[in-house]
């Protein structure tokens, strides 16, 4: 711990937001090479129907794992925080508060899971033979909820101490695990649907292992159990508001990618397989930019425990200049390729055809987009979730009228420019609150 928080003082370099951004940006791209193979293995079965329940029952797992996602940012917030200060009892601390949510959720999901996965599939109904795969490969799965779950905390926990290897090599080997128990239980013993299910489950559970062998040194010392200080009123209140506003804050943000998806179903079914393969492009952005997100979620952090703003400043500044410089190679990446990699990702001549025509807005969301997504990792990194919600809340006010006032009269080009403007909204209104963010950090 002596040796991390030595580093939360270091100078705030280039080559220290390389060191943090880097290894997340090679994480996330392990990240669809997992679906892949899961879609692969099952689909050697010759049969439509697990392809489709491996996937619904996947989304379906993702997406109620994914209002948890709080804890990992949450975590990240608070421990930077923490560690900047030199408090590192309270760094140990926050380990053990983020097991205890994460462990605890993962069970509540368990006990009602009956009643969860009754309503997914009323929400996204399916034929009877593969809501009954579905069923059966979510079952297995479910077990490992509190190891997914916790799992966000340690790697917010480690993120927060610029530890960005370790998750790196977390994810390496948890994919690796999954994707070789995969090929083994499907294609060697047979196992089919309910294969790819052991596979994740004991792939989860072995990165939650790893992940807290990786924090061993601190589980070590007895600080990560001083009950007392786990359970100070509080910082617990403290990390309810500031995980609540997130969760907050992320609900409003699918609120408009879910109503943007449902609003182009209206379009027929070409423009909505269309948007549906150009919002991958956003996906590789946000994979991209996430490092340098996290690098500023953790220098800021560590400035504002340190209650030093011009360290915020050059935190945030650095961090954004890199954000910026991936950020005009995607641009430039989709101007030129834009086309091959459509083609990569549909071969319907339809779609494509489409989908080209609607490019210019996947162009354009990296540069609108920027600020939104360097900010939201400067204020987490604060831990300012409450701007955070109510920034938000403006933004998803402001698509609102943008998509009635532009869908009526131009179709999905009105839902694209919609969407940007969004973006652009949720940036410029985080950087109206920027100066409150460094007049908090200048105050001893």
């Amino acid at each position: 711990m002596a040796e991390t928080t030595g580093k939360a003082n270091g100078e705030i370099t280039h080559k220290r937001v390389l060191n943090i951004a880097i290894p997340i940006v090679i994480s996330n791209a392990t990240v669809p090479i997992l679906g892949a193979v899961d879609t692969g293995v099952v689909g050697q079965l010759g049969e439509a129907a697990p392809i489709g329940a491996v996937g619904i029952g996947a989304i379906i797992l993702t997406a109620i794992y994914w209002i948890f996602g709080f804890l990992r940012m949450g975590t990240t917030g608070l421990t930077s925080q923490a560690h900047g200060a030199g408090q590192t009892g309270e760094v140990a601390a926050m380990l053990t508060r983020a097991m205890m949510i994460g462990l605890t959720a993962g069970v509540a999901i368990i006990l009602l899971q009956i009643p969860i996965f009754y309503g997914a599939f009323l929400i996204s109904p399916a034929s009877a033979e593969v809501e009954s795969l579905a069923r059966d490969y979510m079952a297995i799965r479910v077990w490992s909820a509190p190891a997914v779950i916790a799992l966000y905390g340690v790697t917010g926990w480690l993120i927060a101490q610029e530890r960005t290897r370790a998750v790196l090599a977390l994810q390496v080997v948890m994919n690796g695990i999954n994707i070789v128990l995969d090929l083994w239980f499907v294609l060697g013993l047979g196992w089919g649907v309910e294969g790819v299910a052991f596979a994740t489950f004991i792939a989860e559970w072995t990165g939650l292992a790893l992940g807290l062998w990786l924090c061993r040194d601190v589980l070590k010392s007895p600080a990560w159990k001083d009950w007392v200080r786990v359970f100070d009123r509080a910082r617990l209140r403290l990390m309810m508001a500031v995980n609540r506003d997130i969760l907050l804050r992320s609900l409003m943000l699918e609120a408009i990618f879910v109503s943007f998806l449902f609003i182009g179903g209206d379009f027929g079914d070409e423009q909505l397989a269309a948007n549906q393969v150009l919002l991958q492009f956003l996906h590789i952005t946000a994979y991209a930019l996430d490092g340098f997100a996290f690098a500023a979620e953790t220098l800021v952090g560590q400035a504002m425990g340190q209650r030093n703003r011009a360290r915020l400043r050059q935190s945030a500044l650095r961090s954004s200049l890199w954000g910026g410089l991936i950020t005009g190679a995607i641009t430039l990446s989709f101007a030129l390729f834009g086309g091959a990699i459509i083609d990569l990702m549909t071969t319907s001549p339809e779609v494509r055809e489409t989908a080209r025509v609607y490019l210019i807005y996947m162009i354009l969301a990296p540069v609108t987009g920027i600020a939104a997504w360097m900010l939201d990792g400067i204020f987490i990194g604060a831990t300012r979730a409450q701007d955070m919600r109510n920034m938000m809340a403006v933004s998803l006010v402001v698509y609102v009228i943008a998509a009635l006032l532009l869908v009526p009269d131009y179709g999905n080009h009105g839902l694209w420019i919609a969407l940007l403007i969004s973006f652009v909204a949720r940036g410029l209104t985080l950087g109206l609150r920027y100066s409150a963010l460094e007049a908090q950090a200048a105050r001893a």
